[in-house]
C-alpha cells in the first residue's frame, strides 16, 4: 500500500492520508472546498465549493499517475438538496 500526498490539495485534517494506493486502487479521503493556497474555504457558493473540491480531486489523482477519465464510483453529501441543480 502507498500513501499519496500532494501540496496542491489540503492537507488531510486527522489521522489518515489525502488517498491511498493498494492493488491498483487509489481510495481517496472526503474533500471540501478548501483552497490549499489559502488554506481555508475562500468560494461560499455551491458552484465555487465544488469547482474547488473537483481541482482538489484532480491534484490528488495527477501526484497518483492518474486522471478523472479513470474514477469508478464517487459519494457526494449536500446538507441542501436545493443546491443540487448547482452542484
Amino acid at each position: 500500500m502507498k500513501t499519496i500526498h500532494t501540496k496542491h490539495a489540503p492537507a488531510a485534517i486527522g489521522p489518515y492520508s489525502q488517498a491511498k494506493q493498494a492493488g491498483g486502487f487509489i481510495f481517496l479521503s472526503g474533500q471540501i472546498g478548501i483552497d490549499p493556497a489559502a488554506g481555508k474555504i475562500i468560494v461560499s457558493d455551491i458552484a465555487g465549493q465544488t469547482e474547488q473540491v473537483c481541482k482538489n480531486i484532480k491534484a490528488i489523482l495527477k501526484k497518483a499517475e492518474t486522471s478523472m477519465d479513470n474514477v469508478v464510483k464517487t459519494t457526494c453529501f449536500l446538507t441542501d438538496m436545493k443546491d443540487f441543480a448547482a452542484f
